[in-house]
């Protein structure tokens, strides 16, 4: 089936999340950036915003389609020697400059409102899924388009409610962007019912129309789990940024003072304000190992070989992780989150953050079962009808 219209209008899809972060493992985030990417290759006039670091970049359907490809096969450009005085990231250095060769306009940032009216047609819409670039210069050039329509994704609100967890200035930088939502988006597209009900408390007075699309699952294909000393154990994942937020101090602590019959592999790059937590993992931990930079493949490999995801997180926008263990059949024991309630229904099991030990005796419990081939069902994995992309764009593609 065809969610599309007959005739789709121009969609200016703004791209400056997924280059600046080219080369790197995929956020949640970033999974949906290019969810959304994929999706408007298929039909319909596309162009392509980059907010780079020497001004702006357009890009038109090839140009799009290009990045993806890049994307695809981790093929970057090499840095020219301007980024290199720059000290750019060698990732996005190299994206950019691979951009610009197939860009159809660029400018420095005083020339976006022109290129914008130049290059775009009539009623483009314009979409922001990555929280990034939307400030006043892009707003302010978009309504010099006559027709447009702006729609922003609203991931959370988290930097706002528990910005005790976010890096310094972050709260502040939210702040604005939320408000710039609330003034300028034509549609906010709220990821869960728990976020638009974020959104209204935030910004009760904004008349911004908002609607709520589940987001979609992609489940990679398992390839090679890697190996490591707990072949052979029972084991769970836990996956995310090293951060407050997700509350990895939980699992430390269990793992040195209950000390479960299996190992703990922590999936994640190291974030930010954790330092307590980095010198426990540096020091060390029976049974816990910390294996960054995994790919997509490698990941539900070692899901599908697990005892169980262990999701512990303080607040989440969605909780992507969870629903694609259980997408697999995994087991997933979860903190008590109504977001998560709310897209996974009773799938997990759930228990309080502040219960320690009732979190020790599942883990444990968990890992009796696994070693005892009593973990999840052989069709849990059909137990979970997960959303869908087709519906989340039907349902955003019909009210832009």
């Amino acid at each position: 089936m065809d969610i599309t219209r007959a005739d789709p209008p121009p969609r200016l899809l703004d791209l400056t999340r997924l280059v600046s972060r080219a080369g790197r493992p995929f956020t949640g985030i970033d999974r949906v950036e290019y969810a959304y990417l994929r999706r408007l290759l298929r039909s319909g006039p596309l162009y392509g915003l980059v907010r780079s670091s020497l001004g702006y970049l357009l890009l038109d359907r090839r140009g799009c389609a290009e990045l993806k490809r890049r994307i695809d096969g981790d093929d970057w450009a090499a840095p020219d020697l301007l980024a290199k005085l720059r000290r750019l990231d060698p990732g996005r250095a190299g994206a950019e400059r691979a951009l610009r060769a197939v860009a159809v306009a660029r400018c420095l940032p005083r020339g976006l409102v022109a290129m914008l009216r130049r290059q775009l047609p009539a009623g483009t819409q314009y979409l922001n899924i990555g929280h990034t670039n939307f400030t006043d210069r892009t707003i302010a050039a978009l309504r010099g388009i006559p027709g447009i329509r702006i729609a922003v994704l609203l991931h959370d609100t988290l930097p706002l409610d528990v910005p005790e967890h976010q890096r310094p200035g972050i709260p502040e930088r939210f702040e604005g962007f939320l408000t710039r939502v609330g003034r300028h988006a034509d549609l906010v597209i709220c990821n869960s019912h728990q976020t638009e009900r974020d959104l209204r408390r935030h910004l009760p007075d904004s008349a911004a129309q908002s609607v709520v699309a589940h987001l979609g699952i992609d489940l990679p294909t398992a390839t090679i789990a890697p190996g490591g000393p707990w072949q052979g154990r029972p084991y769970f994942v836990a996956l995310g940024t090293i951060e407050p937020r997700k509350n990895h101090a939980l699992l430390l602590d269990i793992w040195e003072q209950q000390r479960p019959p299996a190992d703990l592999l922590i999936c994640g790059s190291r974030g930010w304000n954790n330092d307590a937590v980095f010198a426990r993992l540096d020091a060390g931990i029976a049974g816990v190992h910390e294996l960054p930079g995994l790919d997509d493949g490698q990941i539900a490999a070692l899901l599908k070989g697990s005892a169980g995801m262990l999701f512990p997180s303080l607040a989440e926008g969605y909780g992507l992780p969870p629903m694609e263990a259980a997408c697999l059949g995994v087991p997933v024991l979860a903190s008590n989150l109504s977001v998560l309630r709310e897209v996974l229904g009773d799938i997990p099991v759930y228990a309080p953050v502040a219960d320690r030990y009732l979190w020790a005796q599942l883990i444990t419990t968990m890992a009796e079962d696994h070693r005892a081939g009593q973990g999840a069902a052989p069709d849990a994995a059909a137990a979970f009808a997960p959303p869908s992309w087709d519906a989340h764009f039907e349902t955003v593609f019909t009210l832009i």
